[in-house]
């Protein structure tokens, strides 16, 4: 077949997603294996959010309601927003997918974090426009770094908050600092996955800039806290005018009606957030601890995964920690060869972790 692909497209590197259970144990036969990798709630979902889609399934011949209006009038109210700041996508991913789409050009710049979440430079380079790659700097995202990055070409700028996969934050005195030399013309995005989990008071929170005059648009997602990955339901908060522009190319029934009902009943179940940030923060004490004692480097984290040092190729303990039934994520592909990461699971789970890295290091 003589395909005629853009360079932009042949450019892009597939996203590889973490490695599922159901792979693992097909593989190697292990039927009791143990998944830390994808950053995924070690609860499950979110009871309220369960309930509510079992009462949906008897509805879905009908097609969702296209304005999401109850689920975006619930998120309004929790934000203190407008409905017009709201624009649902299916995942988060698609929101920044529909900011590559509206708001880039070929020849245009967007600079990104590296290492950070690999769908910026996918969506950057599908419609042709250049990330623009500024390292992180002792693994948090350079503010500084990216300053000097700006050209007049540059039209995004991607800030991962906390930072993924390194668990760093930017704090609100260093983004004011940074949004002080940033053209007012230029996109920030600040991804905000993950800010659930963060327990440093001085952590920016992008949603403090909707009236700022600024172009902030704040993403966030309910496949971490709210144990929803499998509904694949996120959301970006933004000035009116950039929300118009994204609802005109949004696809029609984005989300589902079962995600869309799921993540309404999400956010009141505050005993489920209450006891998965619990349960987080507990395990995080505990794997430092276990870590601590076998003298296996760490990073410390704002988020609900960290980086370990496992100071050899970081492919060859991924596949040695599969033959011991436990999944985690080689960190190769994001520039850090013996680095691993890990996202805490229930504390048999981490207990199944700890045993696993003594037997693959030692």
């Amino acid at each position: 077949m003589n395909l005629s692909v853009p360079d932009c497209v042949l450019s892009i590197k597939p996203y590889v997603p973490g490695k599922p259970l159901e792979e693992l144990e097909r593989e190697y036969g292990i039927k009791d294996s143990v998944k830390l990798a994808s950053n995924e709630n070690p609860l499950g979902s979110s009871p309220m959010a369960l309930k509510a889609i079992q009462d949906e399934m008897e509805n879905l011949h009908r097609y969702p309601d296209g304005s999401a209006y109850s689920l975006i009038k619930k998120l309004s109210e929790k934000l203190g927003v407008s409905p017009g700041n709201i624009v649902l996508g299916n995942g988060s991913d698609e929101v920044i997918g529909m900011l590559a789409w509206t708001l880039l050009r070929q020849g245009d710049e967007a600079i990104l974090p590296q290492p950070s979440f690999l769908m910026y430079d996918i969506v950057v380079r599908c419609v042709g426009a250049t990330p623009v790659y500024v390292p992180l700097k002792s693994l948090s995202i350079d503010l500084d770094g990216m300053k000097e990055r700006i050209t007049p070409k540059t039209r995004m700028i991607f800030v991962n908050n906390p930072n993924n996969p390194t668990g760093t934050i930017v704090t609100k005195k260093e983004f004011d600092t940074f949004l002080e030399t940033v053209p007012p013309e230029i996109i920030i995005v600040v991804d905000e996955a993950y800010i659930e989990f963060a327990r440093d008071q001085e952590c920016l929170n992008g949603t403090d800039y909707l009236d700022s005059g600024r172009a902030v648009v704040t993403l966030r997602t309910f496949s971490k806290i709210y144990g929803l990955a499998g509904l694949r339901i996120g959301y970006g908060v933004m000035p009116e005018q950039v929300a118009e522009v994204l609802n005109r190319i949004r696809m029609p029934f984005n989300a589902n009606s079962l995600a869309q009902v799921g993540a309404a009943a999400a956010l009141d179940d505050d005993d489920f957030i209450k006891k998965t940030r619990s349960t987080i923060y507990e395990g995080l004490d505990f794997l430092c601890d276990a870590l601590d004692r076998l003298g296996i480097r760490y990073f410390p984290t704002q988020a609900n995964f960290f980086l370990i040092d496992v100071k050899k190729n970081a492919n060859e303990v991924f596949e040695d920690m599969l033959r011991q039934g436990v999944i985690v994520r080689s960190m190769i592909s994001y520039g850090f060869p013996e680095y691993i990461r890990v996202n805490v699971g229930l504390h048999e789970e981490n207990v199944r972790l700890i045993r696993a890295l003594e037997t693959v290091l030692f």
